[in-house]
């Protein structure tokens, strides 16, 4: 359970990109609750992607500037630098998601043990999970393979998520499903993305009518990442 609820929906998002800050102002708008995974190396650098032929923002804030942004939510791991791991030595593995993992720890003042793979799941295999399950501080780390589903995993370490933010129809069919459901087991909702695709196709009003419908719901706890899976017995 969920501090004592049978649902809980959580949110996820990577790369730590300044668009998190508009983001984070509809989240706390409708009290969600989301983690954001971020690569320390790349901290305070400005950039651009070009996604589906749009040009947009991939800047970054200043190391300065994250434990303010990300008060509310739950910072995580997302690697030093966003490298391919698979393709790493074992002692860069560690040190990519370790370092990474101690850096944002001193930066926001709290034990980080979140990450999320850079890279999508085509990046990691057997060896890496098992790498950092034993190596380093991570407690649970999420892939980008969505299940379509809300049922919780033994697996932390690869943990799927249940559905990426841009798959509207999904989103928002799971997110009708999920609010009707009644369940006899513990249930979890859990989005992911980037904050920069909604710039993509200006959807961010479509994203805060999502967070309208999903959130208020008396019989669902919203929390961050740490918080549904490491707490989901409470």
């Amino acid at each position: 359970m969920f501090n004592g609820k049978m649902k809980a929906v959580t949110f996820s998002y990577d790369d730590g990109v300044l668009q998190d800050k508009r983001l984070i102002e509809i989240l706390d708008k409708y009290g969600l609750k989301c983690t954001f995974n971020i690569n320390s190396g790349f901290l305070g650098t400005h950039n651009s992607l070009v996604r589906e032929d749009v040009t947009v923002a991939h800047c970054k804030p200043r190391a300065c500037e994250v434990k303010e942004i990300y008060k509310n939510h739950e910072v995580a791991v997302h690697t030093l630098t966003h490298p391919t791991l698979k393709d790493l030595s074992d002692a860069e593995i560690i040190c990519e998601v370790e370092y990474d993992r101690v850096r944002l720890s001193e930066i926001v003042g709290y034990e980080v043990v979140g990450m999320a793979y850079p890279g999508g799941t085509h990046c990691i295999d057997e060896r890496v999970a098992k790498l950092i399950k034993e190596n380093t501080g991570v407690k649970y780390a999420r892939t980008t393979t969505s299940t379509y589903n809300f049922d919780l995993q033994n697996d932390l370490i690869m943990f799927n998520p249940t559905v990426h933010h841009h798959d509207w129809d999904k989103l928002e069919e799971l997110a009708r499903e999920f609010i009707a459901l009644k369940p006899d087991k513990p249930q979890l909702f859990y989005i992911w993305g980037h904050a920069y695709e909604f710039d993509i196709h200006n959807d961010w009003d479509r994203f805060d009518k999502f967070c309208a419908l999903i959130s208020g719901h008396e019989d669902i706890f919203y929390g961050n990442n740490t918080e549904c899976l490491l707490g989901a017995n409470k």
